[in-house]
């Protein structure tokens, strides 16, 4: 790991983060009844590693620089989502046959990710008054 290396990252990194966030507060209208932001930044951020990554392999016909690699694979999915991430991991599982690692993979995933969130929240309540809830404006919800 090389300062440019970091730098191409944290770029990647902010520009996700703040796509994330844009897009986000633009479909908070209509993010009633389900989180659309969340769930279409986590489907674009697994279109986007699977596409950018399957297309510019070394060995492809679209190679391109490791350090770009990094800006959108880590940096911009990254920062833009983990999901996609998580998403790309599942499918390799899925296409080396292992399909019940796969299963196992989004269960563990899913489960302990909401008992983590369910466990910082109980413990920051307990620092915090007791507090009842995690967010404190709608688009911290979808960002």
């Amino acid at each position: 790991m090389n300062l440019t290396t970091c730098l191409v990252v944290a770029l990647g990194g902010a520009i996700g983060t703040f796509g994330r966030y844009a897009l986000a507060l633009a479909m908070a209208p209509i993010s009633g009844s389900l989180p659309w932001g969340t769930v279409i930044i986590n489907i674009a951020g697994s279109f986007v590693i699977g596409f950018f990554g399957t297309l510019t392999l070394a060995h492809g016909r679209y190679p391109v620089p490791e350090n770009l690699r990094l800006f959108v694979l880590v940096g911009l999915c990254g920062g833009f989502t983990t999901f996609s991430s998580f998403s790309l991991q599942t499918f390799d599982l899925l296409r080396a046959g292992a399909v019940g690692r796969a299963l196992v993979n989004v269960g563990v995933s899913v489960v302990l990710c909401l008992c983590a969130v369910a466990v910082g929240h109980l413990a920051a309540a307990q620092l915090n008054g007791g507090a009842v809830s995690v967010v404190q404006a709608s688009v911290e919800e979808d960002a």
